[in-house]
């Protein structure tokens, strides 16, 4: 006879159970969901947890007795992935947005000592600054550009890709747009 579980499911309400079903029988979702839904599903028909893993092409039954704690204390939020391993993760997305909204500040001659911007003049803009960035490195800043779409030029600016300034005959700078840049990328 199997012992007592020790954290056992709590009762789902309407909506978990629902969204949890969805998510059992989605085509399209992430399988590590959908075998935490079809776990946590089994679980909350009668099932023990190493029949639940069973049920849902696991083995496990210790890491249903984890996913089901998981899921008393953070409900849905429970079949997401976590992370992974490795260092933790550093710079989420109000620091992203730190170093973007340096990038697009124009920068100023006396206070940065240059005209555009460089990593490294990026670099220690972000770590001058009261608000900054103390450790980024700029490995890190020129991830958090591409990732914005832009790209290092030849004329050593960053410009943003798809876009050009342009200079017609009367000498009014515009600037144009690709609408097909995105597809042209790698």
């Amino acid at each position: 006879m199997a012992h007592q579980q020790k954290y056992p499911l709590r009762s789902l309400t309407r909506m978990e159970r629902a969204e949890l079903e969805r998510v059992a029988r989605s085509p399209s979702d992430r399988a590590d969901r959908v075998a935490r839904a079809k776990q946590l599903l089994a679980v909350t028909d009668g099932a023990r947890f190493t029949d639940a893993a069973r049920q849902a092409g696991r083995r496990s039954g210790d890491a249903v007795a984890l996913l089901v704690q998981r899921f008393n204390g953070r409900g849905l939020a429970a079949l997401d992935a976590r992370h992974g391993g490795g260092p933790p993760v550093q710079y989420g997305a109000a620091e992203r947005e730190r170093i973007l909204a340096e990038f697009r500040r124009v920068p100023d001659r006396q206070q940065d000592g240059t005209a555009t911007w460089s990593l490294t003049t990026l670099q220690r803009a972000l770590r001058r600054a009261p608000d900054g960035l103390p450790q980024v490195s700029t490995f890190t800043i020129l991830a958090v550009l591409w990732e914005a779409g832009y790209t290092w030029q030849r004329e050593r600016t960053w410009c943003s890709t798809g876009t050009a300034r342009r200079q017609r005959r009367d000498g009014t700078v515009v600037e144009t747009t690709d609408p097909r840049a995105t597809p042209k990328k790698p």
